[in-house]
């Protein structure tokens, strides 16, 4: 009866993580368009925030309960996640084309980020002051952005915008549905964990980060199906910076967190190839195809299925 209630747990925090992101997500870009905050800022800041809250909320609800696996185990694996089995499904849904220099800078801070935690994780432990610096290069890279916009696409939000009050509404509704689902999903995956003998950084790198990427899979897959290739991508490499500048910096300064063996042996370096592949594929092909897609999707399986040991 406990391993159901523990998956039902489960369950009711991914549906918890789900619709509060897609709400704070509503809410603060309607916030933001009322208050006449620029499209870029939006796009960096409060949508990439917005789908980036569920990996923070896990993050240092596990850190603070004594869980530091699963809570570095979210971060890398929604990051490797993203890229292997999102960006694979988005490009089966429709073949994304990008422009290679328009995400060049944001793709090379990405991997900057990744290859930034090679030195952290070999020491054991994120701590309070690394923690800062992460968090300070989020800052600088947000300032960058804001003041380098790069090339204006000419896409203009026509949709109508929510009365002020209604987008709050949709904030403070989404932020509540975000705590509790964050708090069953660790409760559920800690106990289901140590119930089958599998590893806490297992479930945090599998049932964890795909759960708390599920806002990124959305926003990834509806602009695929609207052709939107620019907006899938985006949201994946941006996310990837969130997660790692802004998600571990601020879980680390809140709490500590020792990093296990496993993590910059293998699960780390996973991470970085992902990046680098991805990269590649933006900058070196015009079209991120079908078969490609099949491809990120089979490295994603053989990761999962690595993953276990």
């Amino acid at each position: 009866m406990e391993t159901i209630l523990d998956w039902i747990f489960i369950l009711g925090g991914l549906i918890g993580l789900f619709l509060g992101g897609e709400a704070l997500v509503r809410g603060a870009v309607g916030i933001a368009r009322r208050l006449a905050i620029p499209p870029l800022l939006i796009g960096l800041t409060v949508v990439g925030f917005g789908t980036s809250t569920p990996e923070l909320l896990v993050s240092v609800d596990a850190a603070l309960r004594g869980v530091p696996d699963i809570a570095i185990g979210n971060i890398i694996g929604s990051n490797i996640g993203n890229i292997l089995l999102i960006v694979g499904l988005s490009a089966l849904v429709w073949p994304i084309r990008v422009m290679g220099g328009t995400l060049r800078r944001d793709t090379a801070v990405m991997m900057a980020a990744a290859l930034a935690l090679l030195p952290l994780f070999w020491m054991g432990q994120v701590g309070t002051l690394p923690g800062a610096a992460l968090i300070a290069g989020l800052i600088g890279y947000l300032v960058w952005a804001y003041m380098q916009p790069g090339p204006d696409t000419g896409e203009v939000d026509t949709s109508p915008m929510l009365p002020l009050w209604q987008a709050a509404l949709w904030v403070a509704v989404g932020l509540a549905a975000l705590m509790l689902g964050a708090r069953f999903l660790v409760d559920g995956a800690v106990n289901v964990a140590r119930g089958y003998g599998i590893s806490e950084a297992f479930i945090g790198l599998t049932i964890v980060a795909i759960g708390t990427s599920l806002p990124e899979l959305a926003t990834s897959l509806i602009a695929a199906i609207r052709r939107q290739s620019e907006i899938a991508i985006g949201n994946i490499v941006g996310s990837n910076i969130f997660n790692v500048l802004g998600i571990l910096g601020v879980t680390a300064v809140i709490a500590p967190i020792p990093v296990a063996p496993r993590f910059a042996s293998f699960d780390l370096p996973v991470m970085i190839a992902a990046s680098a592949l991805l990269t590649a594929l933006l900058l070196l092909r015009p079209v991120i195809g079908r078969v490609a897609g099949v491809g990120l999707m089979l490295a994603y399986a053989a990761y999962v299925w690595s993953a276990q040991g």
